[in-house]
């Protein structure tokens, strides 16, 4: 059959996109805040950057999370802090920092270097703490998110504010009213049902919700009968806990309209491999710890 006039004057932009003008790309945005690709660096095991440089390449990340931040400074829990386990490791530092005022002269300066997004993870002890982080590091040039770790206990109820609905709820309203800064609020696993606390999150202002931290655990030196870790129980992350933080994130992610921020990795090696289920469970960011702790789900407490 021969061609007719008509079929060929059809064009090759006619007959379709060329091979060179597909543009695939992994960006996304999340309150505004731009990132490069789906990879964040988690807080806890980077620690706030300087400590890692030398053996982590930051700036291939594509937000950097910092350990938890309070107002006044912490030297941590006794060793040891870290102990392997069958299935991960478990930790218990006790949130080491130079307090609010070292880590704007110590940290921030460096953290500012590595060109990306910086999300500043802030702990307390009472609501007025965080208000205070909140409103102080919300003001500071290069800090594009604040997140709050909800794992903290609250000394005036007793309680984990994380742990129950209207806390979480009383603290994000208060800082949120404060905060120029997006904000983002980081679940406890270590709860009955994490979706009434996620909902109560997202009503009171929350940007995105982070999740999971780690499960509590305790591990027994049988030797000496006495728990293996300085501080008695710990953090539980590592594969162990996989199949948790997917429950977790799909069930949040049904129930709640705002991003979901996982921390679900394999190592290095198989990082692309693992993370599936959470795409599929409708979370997109990704945030694995370093090659050298296993690049975990949760992160360090």
């Amino acid at each position: 059959m021969g061609i007719t006039d008509q079929e060929s004057r059809i064009t090759s932009g006619d007959r379709g996109p060329k091979p060179e003008a597909w543009s695939p790309s992994l960006a996304g945005e999340i309150a505004g805040i731009r990132f490069a690709h789906p990879v964040l660096a988690a807080p806890g095991p980077l620690g706030f950057g300087r400590e890692v440089q030398s053996v982590v390449d930051l700036r291939s990340f594509a937000a950097f999370i910092t350990k938890s931040v309070t107002l006044d400074p912490r030297p941590g829990h006794p060793y040891p802090q870290i102990v392997p386990t069958a299935g991960g490791w478990l930790n218990s530092q006790g949130l080491p920092n130079h307090g609010l005022a070292g880590f704007l002269a110590k940290d921030l300066p460096f953290l500012r270097t590595l060109g990306i997004p910086l999300i500043v993870s802030i702990a307390g002890e009472t609501v007025q703490e965080f208000v205070t982080l909140a409103h102080w590091l919300s003001q500071e040039e290069g800090v594009a998110a604040v997140e709050l770790n909800v794992s903290c206990p609250n000394v005036d109820r007793g309680l984990v504010f994380g742990v129950d609905p209207q806390l979480t709820r009383d603290l994000v309203a208060a800082v949120r009213a404060v905060c120029a800064r997006p904000v983002f609020v980081k679940l406890t696993p270590n709860v009955t049902d994490i979706v009434s606390i996620a909902r109560a999150a997202e009503e009171a202002g929350a940007d995105a919700l982070s999740l999971i931290n780690t499960l509590v655990g305790l591990a027994i030196d049988v030797q000496t009968r006495r728990p293996k870790l300085g501080a008695g129980t710990g953090g539980l992350s590592g594969p162990a806990i996989r199949p948790i933080a997917v429950r977790m994130v799909w069930e949040v992610a049904r129930h709640c309209r705002i991003p979901v921020i996982d921390r679900l990795a394999g190592t290095a090696s198989r990082f692309w491999g693992g993370p599936d289920r959470m795409f599929m469970s409708c979370a997109w960011r990704l945030a694995p710890g370093p090659p050298q702790l296993g690049g975990h789900a949760g992160a360090t407490p």
